[in-house]
């Protein structure tokens, strides 16, 4: 299937019907949240070998992210039964069989029109792009930033939606166009005041030192990551010793291997740090990691 071919299924946000819509037709109205202040959440999950990916943990942080934004709490079962079937349209429209077919699944939930008030909801299924594919084979370089807000709650900021995956991407987005304009492929996020790496712009940054492998202390302005949650438990049953902690850029310049995680892209390595390219591990040592994100990302 082409880049621009889209299997869409309208989801009823209070567990109601669904239906399939065609991708060349509108299905967002122009008064709608998502469009006029990008108020909603989403989700975006791995199709591997014609199956949707890590379902339990994507509807568990999806629920959250809709609790956060005062959103009615989404129907879990109509999600995965939505999802479930546009993927196995997609899977049929690919003339594939189903263990050639991988995916981007994104789910997109919205405060829905300003004119009715009800919610909108949709799920997507399309080729994954092939950027994201390119990056797999060859790595990232990445320059570090601040993200030049927080996304912490505080006692006088309690509104902050920490934890929830909004729609809200618009400074992620200026900042990769800022890093690829410069030569780089991605953004890494650092605390300014502290040194203290964050993540990356829409993904976790995962750092391997021998056995141990290290994960940015999640929460505050680190969204637990679905991606990394899964490689540290299938890590963690292969013997890795694996834990979050703080880690500053230097921790990263001295590890064996420094990786991006996210769950359609899997594990990105990272080659080089702020022009400062990272030593390559060994064949057997990247394919080793590599290995075990792939068999996270597909559980």
């Amino acid at each position: 299937m082409g880049p621009n071919n889209a299997v869409i299924y309208l989801v009823e946000p209070f567990g109601g019907s669904m239906r399939r819509q065609n991708p060349n037709l509108p299905h967002v109205y122009w008064d709608d949240a998502a469009v006029t202040r990008g108020d909603g959440c989403f989700e975006t999950i791995l199709v591997a070998a014609g199956a949707p990916t890590n379902l339990d943990a994507h509807l568990a942080r999806f629920t959250n992210s809709a609790r956060l934004l005062d959103l009615p709490e989404p129907p879990a079962e109509a999600w995965r039964t939505a999802t479930e079937q546009a993927v196995a349209d997609f899977v049929r429209e690919s003339g594939l069989e189903p263990a050639e077919v991988d995916a981007k699944c994104q789910w997109t939930y919205t405060r829905g029109r300003e004119s009715t008030g009800v919610p909108s909801a949709w799920v997507t299924v399309r080729p994954i792009p092939r950027e994201q594919l390119e990056l797999r084979e060859r790595g990232a370089k990445v320059m570090t930033a601040p993200r030049g807000y927080t996304l912490a709650a505080t006692e006088e900021t309690p509104w902050l939606t920490v934890g929830a995956k909004t729609l809200n991407y618009a400074a992620s987005m200026s900042a990769v166009r800022w890093a690829k304009s410069r030569g780089f492929d991605d953004v890494v996020y650092i605390d300014p005041a502290t040194g203290r790496v964050l993540e990356g712009a829409t993904s976790s940054v995962i750092a391997v030192r021998g056995d141990k492998v290290r994960t940015p202390t999640t929460g505050g302005d680190v969204l637990p990551g679905t991606t990394q949650a899964a490689v540290f438990a299938r890590a963690e049953k292969d013997g890795w010793r694996c834990k979050e902690k703080d880690i500053d850029v230097d921790y990263l310049l001295s590890s064996d291997q420094v990786w991006l995680v996210s769950s359609v892209r899997g594990g990105v390595r990272v080659t080089a740090i702020d022009g400062k390219e990272l030593p390559a591990p060994g064949k057997k040592d990247e394919a080793k990691i590599r290995k075990l994100i792939d068999a996270a990302v597909a559980s």
